[in-house]
């Protein structure tokens, strides 16, 4: 007696079944430290990027990351902590990304992976009264007392300046390595410091936020400095997920709002066109 026609169709499958291999998956949902939650890191001292406003995180990237979350469908979780926190907070699991205008550089490349975000540079910043004398990012910096974010950016430029001013046979500056922006600021306005590093965006809110306390000096250096979302290394699904969200917050006009809004200068962007598909090349 010849099968029905269901179970020949049932034979044929099984058959193709051990021919193709097992059949493919589907793909797995994307893992976070918390169900439903996007939980990043963020030393929120480094306005207009993230800070603390009226008890709240307020910035570019906190608007920013609320996006991205949102494409993601996702809820944002900040876990605010101090900048030199943030890599070993990831490496340990205890956070899905790092959101927290990280600059990227080659020895973070070697901890983390980046999606990058924005290009910005920095600039020397002074007393308004300069009693230092300081001119820019050059000789006049050396044998200074100079303030800087401890694991920042900034560290690794004021460390390379403190070589380049022994090599020329002057005194190298006195690197102060503080928790954050903030403090650099403040030690800067104390006196303690003659001058501090910080980023173009940065010193346009400082110069706003404090009137005549402070001024930057020297042409800007460094402006093609990336800033990036940073996650763990290796971990490609959840780099393509901040990717891909990315790419539709750029395409919704929305990162260009946010630059905007946050009065971020237009070089900021590494997109070619706000509303169309990004990429970071």
């Amino acid at each position: 007696m010849k099968p029905s026609f269901a179970l020949r169709v049932l034979f044929a499958l099984t058959a193709m079944s051990f021919v193709a291999g097992m059949p493919a998956r589907a793909a797995e949902p994307l893992k976070t430290v918390e169900a439903g939650q996007l939980t990043y890191g963020v030393a929120a001292t480094f306005a207009p990027f993230e800070f603390s406003k009226d008890g709240a995180l307020a910035g570019f990237d906190i608007d920013l990351i609320n996006a991205i979350a949102k494409q993601m469908k996702l809820t944002p979780d900040a876990q605010n902590m101090q900048f030199s926190g943030l890599i070993p907070a990831l490496q340990g699991g205890r956070i899905d990304i790092i959101n927290s205008a990280m600059y990227m550089t080659a020895a973070r490349g070697a901890q983390v992976d980046f999606v990058p975000y924005l290009r910005v540079g920095d600039r020397v910043i002074v007393q308004a009264s300069n009693p230092a004398g300081i001119t820019g990012r050059d000789d006049s910096i050396c044998g200074k007392n100079l303030a800087v974010t401890l694991g920042g950016i900034e560290e690794t430029y004021a460390r390379a300046d403190a070589q380049r001013c022994t090599a020329a046979g002057h005194s190298a500056p006195n690197i102060m390595t503080l928790p954050d922006a903030q403090n650099s600021a403040l030690s800067l306005r104390q006196g303690r410091a003659d001058a501090i590093y910080n980023s173009t965006p940065g010193t346009v809110q400082l110069l706003a936020e404090v009137p005549n306390v402070y001024k930057a000096v020297g042409p800007e250096f460094e402006q093609t400095t990336t800033i990036g979302i940073a996650v763990g290394k290796g971990n490609a699904s959840m780099a393509e997920a901040v990717k891909d969200a990315l790419a539709k917050v750029v395409a919704q006009g929305t990162y260009q709002q946010l630059i905007e809004k946050w009065k971020l200068p237009a070089s900021v962007s590494i997109f070619d066109g706000q509303k169309t598909a990004a990429h970071t090349e």
